[in-house]
């Protein structure tokens, strides 16, 4: 049971490392005329589609636990109307990752899809801190040197060594792997009370989003950019950004039902890579030994920070 798991783990981790590595390349291959809030807009939406009836599902499969008593009535009734609770907390953070989906195509678009990818991989370092800051997790003195390390690789690969101009792009995804974190460590503890499903949670978030997004976007553009969402091509483009995002945050969680979220982790920043190719051979980036060397430092301080050793953990 244990290598099935491990096996489905692997496939599930693998797809959505594929997939993963395409988000950049179709957020820098959208036409100009697409804006990042109106992309935004249309991405979170797609996701929330996709999730409804995922939600749907697991909440069907939580009932039929309970009358085949699989689970008690408190778990049903925590799973499923537990999110009630905090629905003050949830609309604060869809409103705040539908803001963040803005920053992030904008990112992308200035600093390219390698270099924005690269400074995407330092959500681990943002995990740890919040973590620790949030919910008193332990940080061990090996995560702290190859966070360094990490910071190092990223810095090499997008200064191309000159460790100077450092590009606005990736400042500012830098910002929004700093707040994707901060808002997953405070629905961490949500998930570990069990009173939201992941599913649920990424379902809720990305409907909030979707409102706000939509509700908003035409106080700052032309209302005339209506047609723009109704073009074709537009909903082309942005069903197609809100597909991938979506499958890849599925198969994200199905891998997390495999295996632990360790080798998960390691698993997902290969991305890098595949982003990689996709950018040179669809998007024309050039890829310099500088990238080599910091996306291997990169990989390499993922790989450590998430399997620290227990006798080096510092409360």
């Amino acid at each position: 049971m244990e290598k099935t798991n491990l096996k489905k783990g692997l496939i599930f981790g693998i797809c959505g490392t594929i997939l993963g590595g395409f988000n950049p390349i179709i957020a820098n291959s959208r036409p100009e005329i697409i804006d990042a809030y109106l992309f935004a807009a249309m991405t979170v939406i797609v996701q929330a589609i996709i999730f409804i009836p995922l939600m749907l599902v697991e909440r069907n499969k939580l009932k039929s636990d309970f009358n085949n008593e699989i689970i008690t009535f408190n778990e049903m009734d925590s799973l499923l109307y537990g999110y009630k609770k905090n629905i003050p907390l949830l609309i604060f953070v869809g409103i705040s990752f539908g803001f963040c989906f803005i920053l992030f195509f904008w990112g992308y678009k200035a600093s390219g899809a390698i270099n924005g990818n690269l400074a995407l991989k330092t959500t681990i370092f943002f995990s740890l801190v919040f973590d620790w800051l949030l919910l008193r997790e332990k940080i061990s003195i090996k995560q702290v040197i190859f966070s360094m390390v990490l910071f190092f690789g990223l810095f090499l690969a997008v200064t191309q060594g000159s460790f100077i101009e450092l590009n606005i792009g990736v400042l500012i995804l830098l910002s929004v792997a700093g707040i994707w974190m901060f808002f997953h460590a405070l629905t961490k503890s949500m998930l570990d009370r069990h009173e939201i499903s992941s599913i649920q949670l990424v379902c809720i978030r990305n409907t909030i989003s979707s409102i706000f997004l939509f509700s908003t976007y035409f106080l700052f553009y032309p209302l005339e950019n209506v047609n723009i969402l109704l073009n074709p091509i537009s909903l082309f483009w942005g069903i197609l950004m809100g597909v991938i995002y979506g499958m890849g945050l599925y198969l994200w969680y199905k891998t997390l039902e495999n295996i632990n979220i360790s080798k998960a982790t390691i698993i997902i920043s290969g991305n890098l890579i595949f982003t990689a190719i996709f950018a040179m051979l669809l998007l024309g980036e050039v890829f310099t030994i500088f990238h080599l060397i910091g996306t291997i430092l990169v990989i390499s301080s993922i790989i450590i920070i998430v399997n620290p050793t227990k006798r080096e953990e510092l409360t």
